[in-house]
């Protein structure tokens, strides 16, 4: 599935550990947002790995699942692309 992630991170050290997380997954396309597509058995892992560096009272991770029509529909003012059209694996619905 095709995710994109953001957060909003007060601590510099938990918003980098969220970042290096995020790294792991998918591609950074603005400085606190990712495009990710993984299967749901590694969404489950990410979203795991992301719950054990964050403080649930002060962070915010937002998680927006694109379908297969959302993602063509996806338009990008200025530079970039969507992460699927740079990825040599086809779209995981």
């Amino acid at each position: 599935m095709f995710l994109v992630v953001s957060y909003d991170i007060p601590s510099d050290k938990r918003r980098n550990q969220v970042a290096k997380t995020l790294e792991d997954y998918g591609a950074r396309v603005q400085y606190s947002v990712f495009e990710v597509n993984l299967d749901a058995k590694q969404v489950a892992r990410m979203r795991a790995r992301l719950k054990k560096v964050i403080n649930e009272s002060e962070d915010s991770i937002r998680f927006y699942t694109l379908c297969a029509a959302c993602f063509k529909q996806i338009e990008i003012l200025g530079q970039g692309r969507p992460v699927e059209s740079e990825a040599t694996e086809p779209f995981i619905v």
